[in-house]
């Protein structure tokens, strides 16, 4: 089997490109814990002395051609004692052929609900950019598809929403980064080719237990939900120890299986590592998928770094 054909195949999974497409899953994280304003805009910290930082790879199913691969980037940061917000970047592309960028602005509404609970409700807003480059492909039917004829190169607005319940020990959210449905393509020739980034809904929640003075017991859990796609959901099982090294495991439903692990390499400073192991059948064709992040914390009190762990 040819590169140029399985890339085509690959490019028919991710876009859909059947009559009229209608499923098209967002990129999907395993750390997501730890990349919470990405997916949520409503995502808050309660914590008025830092600026956070954090930027996550991920390469999936390493080995296979055109294989995706996606990096985000997140600051965050509390503004007044009730106004968070930030800005959130996610690239998202396959090998070198479809390419997508969402940068947004973010700002969440912190609402106290007792000494010990809060909920917030945020909405992210900016733009998407798309762009394609069929340039590499080889067709061995003498006409190509028409999908494929062009490159396109083009720009969406977009607004996203969520709301975040959290205490010091727990959150729930459930967000829809994106609103709008953006047209990546239309009807061509007489041909319907149209391809649609439809709205995912995102339901999250975490638990931190302490297990004894140095040991915690970190529970969490993800459901994306896509009309016309199946349900994808993420358990998973992390324990922390003396509030430094973290490790556990991950299970994707029909999916992957995953190991995980992080380290607050310094007092302001968190890098993370994730592998996926794929069990579906595509499991044949790569192995395995890579996701790396790395935290930062910079002070915004002039007496230095004092803070208490970030636990989502």
């Amino acid at each position: 089997m040819s590169n140029a054909f399985l890339t085509y195949k690959l490019l028919l999974m991710f876009l859909g490109l059947t009559c009229l497409m209608q499923a098209q899953q967002d990129p999907q994280f395993t750390q997501y814990m730890y990349n919470m304003s990405v997916l949520n805009p409503a995502y808050s910290t309660a914590d008025e002395t830092s600026l956070n930082l954090g930027t996550l790879y991920r390469t999936q199913w390493v080995g296979s051609v055109g294989g995706p691969s996606t990096g985000t980037f997140f600051a965050h940061t509390k503004f007044t004692d009730r106004l968070e917000g930030g800005i959130s970047v996610i690239h998202d592309q396959i090998g070198d052929v479809v390419k997508e960028t969402n940068a947004y602005i973010d700002v969440a509404y912190v609402i106290p609900v007792n000494d010990k609970a809060s909920v917030s409700f945020g909405i992210k807003a900016g733009a998407s950019f798309f762009s394609t480059d069929f340039s590499g492909f080889i067709y061995s039917d003498p006409l190509p598809d028409p999908a494929f004829a062009e490159n396109i190169s083009r720009t969406f607005p977009n607004i996203g929403a969520g709301a975040y319940y959290f205490t010091d020990h727990y959150y729930v959210g459930l967000s829809a980064p994106n609103l709008l449905n953006s047209k990546h393509l239309d009807e061509d020739s007489g041909i319907v080719t149209e391809g649609a980034e439809n709205i995912h809904l995102f339901l999250t929640g975490g638990y931190v237990i302490n297990l004894n003075d140095r040991l915690k017991l970190k529970p969490a859990f993800m459901t994306k939900y896509v009309n016309g796609a199946p349900l994808s959901i993420d358990i998973t099982a992390n324990v922390l120890f003396n509030e430094k090294i973290e490790a556990g495991v991950g299970y994707r439903f029909d999916d992957s299986v995953s190991g995980l692990i992080n380290l607050r390499i310094l007092p302001n400073l968190r890098v993370g590592y994730a592998y996926d192991y794929t069990l579906s059948n595509l499991g044949r064709f790569n192995s395995g998928s890579h996701e790396v992040f790395l935290l930062f914390d910079i002070s915004r009190l002039t007496k230095g770094y004092d803070k208490s762990p970030r636990f989502f």
